[in-house]
């Protein structure tokens, strides 16, 4: 049975739903850069002697290794929101980018930033 096309109700909860992870990637965003981006590797490996604390350095370089990885995929997941609240104002929202078809409303639960529907999604690899 194919997916049937969102109502205008739920085309307008699932903006609200975007517009509001967006608006908390974008808080977690501003929270991660003040407590990482924001000190310097002097600062996160306290000035100390290279001899001293080395493994020290070499932990405050890998959580702000990781702080990075963090906020490139918060970066990613707005790029896929923006996206998806381009594709309500464009009226084309819970369409399948690649067949056309509507995608499922499950999908659309889970991943509301889908633009895919699940058979071209698994196609493709992407889940």
């Amino acid at each position: 049975m194919p997916a049937k096309k969102l109502t205008k109700q739920e085309m307008k909860e699932f903006r609200k739903h975007l517009e509001e992870e967006r608006d908390e990637l974008q808080r977690q965003e501003r929270e991660l850069e003040e407590t990482s981006f924001g000190t310097s590797q002097s600062e996160l490996s306290g000035e100390m002697a290279f001899d001293e604390e080395f493994a020290d350095a070499g932990t405050a370089t890998f959580e702000r290794e990781k702080d990075l990885s963090i906020s490139n995929n918060i970066k990613d997941l707005l790029l896929k929101i923006e996206h998806a609240l381009k594709r309500i104002d464009e009226g084309t929202y819970g369409t399948c980018e690649k067949c056309g078809n509507p995608i499922e409303k499950a999908r659309l639960r889970a991943l509301p930033y889908a633009n895919l529907c699940i058979k071209d999604a698994q196609a493709e690899g992407r889940h």
